[in-house]
C-alpha cells in the first residue's frame, strides 16, 4: 500500500510517500508546495496553487490513500481560518483524485512517530529520517507529512487487527452480554 501525508500550510505545503508491506516501511518521496511567490492578498491564486499542486503529486505517485492534519485552533483566528482553508484546498485535491482520506492531529502523529505526543520538530524529523533509513534530515513540512504517512500506516494496522478481534470475538462477546443480562434479570 502506498500512503500520501499532507501537511497543510498556506505558504508551504509539505508531501511525502511511503510504501507499507507487512512491518516494512520504504521511502518513495517527499517535498513541498510552495506558494510564496504569490502575494498574501492573492489567496484564491494559492489555494489554486496547493490544489494543483496535490494533484499532480497524486498523478505522479499514485498513491492508494492519503493522511492529512487536521487544523488546530491557535490563538489567532484569522491565521486558523487561512490554514483550514489551505486544508479545504489539499482535502479537496485528494477526494477529487478518489483517495480516502485520513485525518490526524499533530499530537497523535507525533505520538506515533517519536512516542511522545509534545514532540519538537527536530524530534520528529530524526525519527522520519531513522524510521525510512534516509541519508539526512527532511524539510520540516516534508518531515511532517511523512510522519503523517506513517502514523496511517501504524493506524491501519491497529484497526485491521481490531477488525479481526472483532470478527473473531464478536459472536463470544454478545454471547457474554447476554449471559448477564439474564443473570441480571432473574
Amino acid at each position: 500500500m502506498r500512503i500520501l501525508g499532507i501537511d497543510p500550510g498556506l505558504r508551504t505545503t509539505g508531501f511525502g510517500l511511503v510504501d507499507v508491506d507487512g512491518a516494512e516501511l520504504t521511502y518513495v518521496a517527499s517535498g513541498t508546495i510552495s506558494t510564496i511567490h504569490l502575494e498574501k492578498d492573492q489567496l484564491p491564486a494559492r489555494l489554486k496553487v496547493l490544489y494543483e499542486g496535490i494533484r499532480e503529486v497524486v498523478a505522479r505517485y499514485a498513491p492508494d490513500c492519503a493522511s492529512v492534519e487536521i487544523v488546530f485552533v491557535n490563538v489567532n483566528p484569522q491565521s486558523t481560518l487561512l490554514l483550514g482553508q489551505a486544508r479545504g484546498a489539499a482535502v479537496t485535491a485528494l477526494v477529487s483524485c478518489e483517495l480516502a482520506v485520513a485525518e490526524y492531529t499533530a499530537l497523535q502523529m507525533k505520538q506515533a512517530v517519536v512516542g511522545y505526543g509534545r514532540a519538537d520538530k527536530t524530534q520528529v524529523q530524526e525519527m522520519v529520517r531513522r524510521l525510512l533509513s534516509l541519508p539526512g534530515l527532511p524539510g520540516t513540512d516534508a518531515a511532517d507529512a511523512l510522519g503523517l504517512a506513517i502514523t496511517h500506516a501504524h493506524a491501519a494496522k491497529a484497526m485491521a487487527r481490531m477488525t479481526q478481534a472483532k470478527g473473531l470475538g464478536g459472536v463470544q462477546q454478545q454471547t457474554q452480554k447476554a449471559a448477564y443480562k439474564a443473570g441480571r434479570s432473574r
